[in-house]
């Protein structure tokens, strides 16, 4: 049913990108993808999950109306949609700074929050290595640069013309950096599309290529009018009746939204417990959230790694796909594509499988050789046979240093820091036993 799901939602986006009922598909798209995160559960429990939904709602009433609109000449967007979408561009921004500083974390204020953030994010790149050995003074800087952007210069969003344009021209190369520097799944690529919104046909058209000039500009030349043939009195009614409710369901949609939103950015800063009703009804969809990215800098990187033996003695290694594992291996740049199940295990590093019970789902999985667990992998090392006990060990690691890249050929540094997870065995009757436990631990940061 899920594979379903996500099947009529990527068949409905192809169609939405080649312009065929525009309306239709992002509704489609919209439930799929609601559908999808609701049955996820502990996979979607992402911020960039609810602003694609919010986006996607706040689009059903920016879009264009027919089976194939064109330009959309005979439907412009309403000002409130294209409001509200870059809206929720300001405060992607805008919360996050506020969330650096209302967070406490020390190094935002000591502006170091960038001198190992190259290293200890959920899927670095490459090119994140060669920015990780930049000097300090350039992670300082990029530091201050990103709260003078999100709680400065995101203003100027709301600003004129041409300040807005300059908006569009800073922030979209520093979103471009933060995509090749590390892979945040569609979340930057969504905001790129959001800021593209700065922009007017003015500006864009000179750059347009030669083909979409000719097409935007033949909408623009003079037509014969099209008398309209005569209707009877009820379908004149009709079709007033229709068109009013049409604006009453938006107007009243969109404000609700604006409100739902502009309520949590208020209350991030001063709590207050009335009128909280229309928000919290909009919760289970998704289209209405606060937002704060990078609120807390993780200190470390920590990496589970799951092994499997038959003996208890020779211990054989779970391949990851994405995940940082082989330090021979070069990290890879795999955005928008988000590897969840990769994703997931990151953020239970810096826990406890006590409140991350992910690792030892996974180590029962394993032992019985579940299949589509097993995907999730990029290898299976016992390909007969399921193991007869699993552990889940947990690594720090760190980039090498350009002398031991170029003496070495590494990318990481790592050491085995004991297991993180019960050591588990299938018995001969079928049933799984604890063989060792982990010893209690801190909090990883």
């Amino acid at each position: 049913m899920l594979t379903g799901i996500c099947w009529a939602g990527m068949i409905a986006s192809v169609l939405l990108v080649l312009n065929l009922w525009p309306r239709g598909m992002l509704a489609i798209c919209l439930v799929c993808f609601l559908s999808f995160v609701s049955a996820a559960q502990d996979f979607s429990a992402y911020q960039s999950d609810g602003m694609l939904l919010e986006a996607g709602f706040i689009s059903l009433f920016f879009a264009p109306t027919g089976f194939r609109p064109g330009w959309g000449e005979e439907s412009r967007p309403s000002r409130a949609s294209l409001f509200l979408l870059v809206w929720e561009c300001f405060r992607i921004y805008f919360e996050s700074g506020v969330a650096k500083i209302m967070g406490g974390d020390p190094q935002w204020r000591n502006f170091t929050a960038l001198d190992e953030y190259y290293q200890n994010g959920p899927l670095p790149t490459w090119i994140g290595w060669y920015m990780q050995h930049l000097p300090h003074w350039f992670h300082a800087a990029t530091a201050m640069g990103t709260l003078v952007l999100e709680l400065g210069l995101a203003w100027m969003m709301f600003l004129p013309r041409r300040l807005r344009i300059l908006c569009f021209l800073i922030i979209t190369p520093w979103q471009i950096g933060i995509i090749l520097s590390a892979n945040y799944t569609f979340l930057n690529y969504l905001v790129l599309a959001l800021g593209t919104l700065l922009l007017d046909d003015r500006f864009v058209l000179p750059w347009s290529p030669r083909f979409m000039k000719r097409s935007y500009l033949a909408t623009k030349e003079a037509k014969p009018l099209n008398v309209a043939a005569p209707e009877d009195k009820y379908r004149t009614r009709l079709r007033a009746q229709v068109s009013a409710l049409k604006i009453a369901v938006t107007a009243v949609m969109l404000t609700w939204i604006f409100y739902a939103t502009l309520a949590q950015m208020v209350w991030f800063v001063k709590p207050w417990p009335k009128w909280t009703t229309p928000v919290s009804a909009l919760e289970p969809f998704r289209i209405a959230n606060r937002y704060g990215l990078f609120a807390m800098m993780t200190r470390g990187r920590y990496e589970i790694e799951f092994q499997g033996s038959d003996d208890g003695q020779t211990w054989l290694v779970y391949p990851f796909r994405f995940k940082p594992q082989d330090p021979s291996k070069a990290p890879g740049i795999y955005a928008p594509y988000q590897p969840r199940f990769d994703w997931n295990l990151w953020f239970a590093s810096l826990s406890s499988w006590r409140q991350e019970p992910i690792a030892v789902r996974t180590e029962e999985s394993l032992l019985r050789g579940d299949a589509d667990v097993l995907l999730l992998f990029a290898g299976n090392p016992f390909p007969h046979a399921p193991p007869r006990q699993v552990r889940a060990v947990i690594w720090q690691y760190w980039f090498t240093t350009p002398a031991e890249k170029r003496s070495q050929g590494i990318w990481w540094r790592r050491q085995q820091l004991g297991l993180y997870a019960p050591t588990l065995e299938r018995q001969s009757d079928g049933r799984i036993a604890v063989l060792e436990w982990p010893p209690a631990t801190e909090p990883r940061e």
